[in-house]
């Protein structure tokens, strides 16, 4: 092939990030992982604190689900403020999901919490409206202020159905994610409030869901995607998603985050180029819109939970994806 420039190298950022670039990780399995009697060793073998290893590979903020009444108790308020005060006390900065559910939101199910399922939607704003407030005041009831709170998770046809299912009843969608908007704001007026999308290389499901949102006076401050390529389509998806980040900048003026990555733990060599590539494209965006990358459980390995994205191999240490987050 000769000495020609690898093509399929990550550019270079043209800018150094910012201080305040996130580098994130979710990591709402740690507590259950370690009760588990899981651990973590850093690159060297050594067992070590999760968080500790995270920082030591530059990641600088942390996410973590809140469900409102799961079944076993993990990503409860209680368990979300526990590992919220743990990664205040380690000097991270700290992003709350709120699911809205008693268990997984995502684009395939929005399941209302069991003690919701008989409102309507004026009651469904006034549950999101007090549960929101109250995770928020256990949190600032412990010193900890959540620089980024998300409303709904991968909201991609709206969150609590059948009431607030956006290709139903648009209006609702807004109004739900309004009253989760104000509650936020009540506690806590620095906190940015993001609204939530997966396949951020998708532009006509963003427009379609922030077109909306806008047209029913919803407010919002972030934009937030979720990626998920793998080793053969990152670089082409990657390219749709600039296009996208691009486009929500110049549509709606606001700030745009991956919220989720991730890529499967055995293309590690690849996740580390896609990582290094979608944190240099998010940050090229004008005005410092692009506010950072998270890396979805990256700590999950030996298929904890059958999940096969994480970034840690199966002795319970990084992988090289996670050298990404070394890029200053």
């Amino acid at each position: 092939m000769g000495c020609g420039k690898d093509i399929t190298a990550p550019a270079t950022p043209d800018t150094l990030l910012a201080a305040t670039y996130a580098k994130g990780a979710d990591v709402s399995w740690v507590s259950q992982m370690e009760v588990g009697s899981i651990k973590f060793y850093n690159s060297a073998g050594t067992e070590q604190d999760l968080f500790q290893i995270l920082k030591d590979k530059g990641i600088n903020s942390i996410r973590l689900r809140a469900w409102v009444n799961p079944a076993d108790g993990w990503s409860n308020t209680g368990d979300v403020v526990a590992k919220a005060l743990r990664a205040k006390n380690a000097g991270f900065r700290i992003l709350l999901d709120l699911h809205y559910s008693d268990t997984w939101a995502d684009p395939g199910q929005q399941a209302k919490p069991a003690a919701w399922a008989g409102q309507d939607i004026n009651a469904l704003k006034a549950s999101v409206s007090s549960y929101t407030i109250g995770v928020m005041t256990a949190l600032k009831d412990k010193g900890i202020t959540p620089e980024w709170v998300q409303v709904g998770n991968e909201t991609n046809n709206g969150m609590l159905w059948e009431e607030g299912k956006a290709s139903v009843n648009m209006k609702n969608f807004a109004d739900l994610v309004q009253a989760g908007y104000a509650a936020v704001k009540s506690v806590s007026p620095t906190s940015k409030v993001i609204v939530h999308v997966s396949n951020g290389y998708d532009n006509a499901l963003f427009r379609f869901i922030f077109d909306g949102l806008k047209a029913n006076g919803a407010n919002w401050d972030v934009i937030g995607m979720s990626l998920y390529p793998t080793a053969a389509n990152w670089q082409s998806l990657n390219d749709q998603c600039l296009t996208n980040m691009n486009d929500m900048v110049t549509r709606y003026g606001k700030e745009v985050m991956l919220a989720e990555v991730g890529m499967p733990v055995a293309e590690a060599a690849a996740a580390k180029s896609f990582i290094t590539d979608i944190i240099t494209k998010n940050n090229s965006l004008p005005n410092g819109k692009g506010l950072g990358v998270f890396y979805w459980e990256p700590e999950a390995y030996n298929g904890w939970q059958g999940y096969q994205l994480g970034a840690f191999d199966a002795s319970g240490k990084p992988t090289i994806a996670m050298d990404a987050f070394l890029i200053k």
